[in-house]
């Protein structure tokens, strides 16, 4: 009994882009109020494979949920989170999102959060893991009250470097923008394309980093708390710096290995906070 070969498929079908249909098409929005036991879900929408999770806690702590694993070229994912006055809530994700090759199309995520008065939210997703050739364009927006407060975080990986893996070919385009009362307060653009790694290992750039990190704390108590952070930064692992400005502070992290990048992250939001880290950050 001989066994015959199958044969690959032709070149032209391999590079083919995959119907639109077949993409993920996510959705997440919802909205939160305060009552009588805290911080509560008033409305939830979901779609496309994505899902929120709310873990018994003291505290409101949702859980992004992608069942399908990861994204590729052409998945989109769009947020959507409204906190009414006086809300507090924690966002996290399951673990570290991962964005594969694609085949010329972007994989896009919108984040929007819109806060109220005296409201206060952390932003604190896992790691995001690019493989060489993905191509991520992610677009942030946070509309919030003059009084509210709100700490982002968040990091990128570029390849697994327990594997052996070296990003090179791809795209990463990040979007920020934060209004407070409407007045936009804090801008911030980053495009790493083609030969990521060729750029990273630029001196000015991130001299061989292979993982970033910010962290962008806005509240009316954030200049006056510049030497509360740095306090928390004194034994990091990785090249790490703060600055304050206009009711704002920011945090950048930058390290050749990821793992000690996380780490210094999570020691720092720990202590800048003074709360622990969403459960599933130590699954």
């Amino acid at each position: 009994m001989t066994a015959q070969p199958i044969p690959f498929p032709d070149a032209a079908l391999r590079t083919t882009p995959m119907p639109r249909m077949i993409r993920a098409e996510g959705q997440l929005r919802a909205g939160f109020i305060s009552s009588a036991r805290g911080t509560a879900l008033s409305t939830l929408f979901e779609s496309g494979g994505y899902r929120l999770k709310f873990p018994r806690g003291e505290v409101c702590e949702a859980v992004l949920v992608n069942t399908g694993g990861g994204m590729v070229g052409g998945d989109r994912l769009a947020v959507d989170f409204q906190f009414d006055e006086q809300t507090a809530a924690v966002i996290t994700t399951q673990s570290a999102e991962k964005i594969y090759r694609a085949d010329g199309q972007m994989s896009e995520i919108d984040i929007a959060l819109t806060l109220g008065a005296r409201s206060h939210v952390n932003w604190l997703p896992q790691d995001m893991i690019l493989f060489s050739g993905a191509r991520l364009s992610r677009r942030f927006r946070v509309d919030m009250a003059a009084d509210a407060s709100v700490t982002l975080f968040e990091s990128t990986v570029f390849g697994r470097v327990a594997m052996g893996e070296r990003v090179t070919q791809g795209l990463f385009r990040d979007h920020w923008r934060i209004r407070r009362e409407g007045r936009l307060i804090f801008a911030d653009d980053v495009k790493i394309e083609q030969d990521m790694a060729a750029q990273l290992n630029r001196k000015a750039m991130g001299d061989g980093a292979r993982a970033i990190g910010t962290c962008l704390y806005i509240a009316p108590d954030a200049e006056a708390r510049l030497e509360d952070a740095r306090e928390a930064l004194q034994d990091a692992l990785c090249e790490c710096a703060a600055s304050a400005w206009n009711g704002m502070m920011i945090v950048r992290f930058v390290a050749r290995d990821p793992s000690t990048l996380r780490r210094s992250a999570a020691q720092f939001l720990s202590r800048f906070r003074n709360a622990d880290l969403p459960r599933v950050w130590q699954c």
